[in-house]
C-alpha cells in the first residue's frame, strides 16, 4: 500500500477500526474463511434472535462467544421490545422482529438487559425529578423511553436508593418487553404452537454474571453459577 493509500484509509475510518480490521484479517477471518464463504453463498440461518441494548459494554456476540451467522442481533436504547403497532410509522425493532420470525424463522427470542443501563436510569431520574426530563417533547430518546412506563407501573413507586430502583426497573422492563412481544400475532401463534420460545436475560457488566428469567416464578436465575464463580476466582490471580 502506498503512502497516499494509507493516508486515505486513515481518513475514511477511525484508526482503531482499521487496526481492529487488520487484526481480524490475520486472526478470525484467516481461521474462518470457509465459514464466511458458506454464509455468503447459503445465507444466514440463525436459530436465536437477541434484543439487546446499544450500550457499547454489552455485546451479545462477545458475551455468548458467538461465531458469524450464529445469532441475529438487534440493539436499541435499553433493549426494549415495543408492542405490535402497524400504524405506518417507522419501526426499526418491529421490522427486525418480523424479519427474524417470518423470514429467518428463528426458534428463540431473547430480551437481554444489563446492569447500569443508562436509558433505564435516565427514565428513573426523570420520574424522580421532572426538571431532568428532556426539554423537547418531540425528542427521540424521551419518546422511546415511554415504553418503560408500563413496567414502572407494574413495579410501583420507587423506594430506597435510586440505583437499586434502576436495577429493579431494568428487570421489570424485560418482563414487559416479553409481554409486548406476545402482542405480535406471528409471535403469539408460533409460541402457542411450540415453534418459538421467548426468554429474558440480564447481564452484570462489572462481574460478568448472567441471569435468565424463570417466567413461572418471575425470578431471575443465575446461569452456570459454578463456572462464573471459578472465572471470578481465576481473574483475581
Amino acid at each position: 500500500m502506498g503512502n497516499r493509500e494509507l493516508l486515505n484509509s486513515h481518513e475514511l475510518l477511525p484508526k482503531p477500526l482499521i487496526d481492529g480490521y487488520e487484526t481480524f484479517l490475520g486472526g478470525r477471518f484467516d481461521r474462518e474463511q470457509n465459514r464466511f464463504r458458506e454464509l455468503a453463498e447459503a445465507g444466514q440461518k440463525p436459530k436465536v434472535m437477541i434484543i439487546g441494548c446499544c450500550d457499547s459494554r454489552v455485546s451479545p456476540e462477545v458475551i455468548f462467544d458467538a461465531g458469524p451467522g450464529e445469532i441475529f442481533v438487534v440493539r436499541n436504547v435499553a433493549n426494549l421490545a415495543p408492542p405490535y403497532a402497524p400504524d405506518g410509522d417507522l419501526h426499526g425493532t418491529s421490522a427486525a422482529l418480523e424479519f427474524a420470525v417470518m423470514g429467518l424463522r428463528v426458534e428463540h427470542i431473547v430480551v437481554m438487559g444489563h446492569a447500569g443501563c443508562g436509558g433505564v436510569r435516565a427514565y428513573a431520574e426523570g420520574e424522580a425529578d421532572p426538571y431532568t426530563r428532556p426539554l423537547s417533547p418531540g425528542d427521540f430518546i424521551g419518546a422511546w423511553m415511554k415504553l418503560i412506563e408500563p413496567a414502572a407501573r407494574d413495579l410501583g413507586p420507587a423506594t430506597g436508593a435510586l440505583s437499586d430502583y434502576v436495577e429493579l426497573l431494568a428487570h421489570a422492563s424485560i418482563k414487559r418487553s416479553l409481554a409486548n412481544l406476545r402482542t405480535f400475532p406471528c409471535i403469539n401463534i408460533l409460541e402457542e404452537r411450540g415453534k418459538l420460545k421467548l426468554h429474558g436475560a440480564y447481564f452484570g457488566v462489572a462481574n460478568g454474571r448472567l441471569e435468565a428469567l424463570d417466567e413461572a416464578s418471575g425470578e431471575f436465575v443465575a446461569i452456570a453459577p459454578e463456572d462464573h464463580a471459578a472465572a471470578l476466582r481465576d481473574a483475581r490471580f
